[in-house]
């Protein structure tokens, strides 16, 4: 008996254990994909490099919306010839079409996953959800530099062309937007 009280106890350990693995996953992966620039993770920067390079490289913007979600989303340019170590603006421009409030967040990537980690943003509109009213169209800039330290990695220094792609999703008006926007259809109606 006391045999299967001790087994008993190691297997709901282990169960224990893997549940709460499961949940530092997510936030793990996370913090790997941001430190590696695993699977197109750009990274953060909050200053510059010390140097610009003469070498250049492309990038191009891609822009996209999840099913359903009523904005239209677009770069503004298609692409753009950037010195390494230079920081570039692109813009974006959403316009909501709907006759209702609409909030959206943005996911990111980059291509190819060999410039994840040296595609670095001073600043995005993906940093924040984004709420649009009815009919608004705005543009949207990202900050951004390819870091000199990708032609010091095997892979990263035979890069030459950049993809930064944005999906926005749409999400759940906070009560304060959702107060707002019924405000507004009321005086409308």
């Amino acid at each position: 008996m006391q045999r299967q009280n001790r087994t008993a106890l190691c297997l709901l350990g282990v169960v224990v254990t893997m549940a709460l693995l499961s949940f530092a996953a997510v936030p793990f992966y996370s913090w790997f994909c941001r430190v590696t620039g695993f699977a197109g993770t750009t990274g953060i920067a909050t200053t510059l490099p010390d140097k610009i390079l003469d070498q250049t490289v492309i990038v191009r913007f891609d822009a996209s919306t999840e099913k359903g979600m009523p904005w239209t989303f677009k770069p503004m340019q298609r692409e753009m010839v950037v010195r390494i170590g230079e920081n570039a603006m692109a813009l974006y421009e959403a316009y909501n079409p709907s006759s209702r409030m609409v909030a959206g967040t943005a996911s990111y990537n980059v291509t190819p996953d060999a410039a994840g980690g040296y595609f670095d943003k001073i600043a995005c509109f993906c940093f924040t959800e984004q709420v649009l009213k009815p009919g608004e169209r705005v543009e949207m800039p990202v900050s951004f530099f390819v870091d000199p330290e990708m032609l010091k990695d095997p892979e990263g220094q035979f890069v030459k062309e950049i993809t930064l792609s944005y999906t926005f999703f749409e999400t759940p008006l906070t009560k304060e937007q959702a107060a707002l926007a019924a405000s507004q259809d009321k005086t409308v109606n």
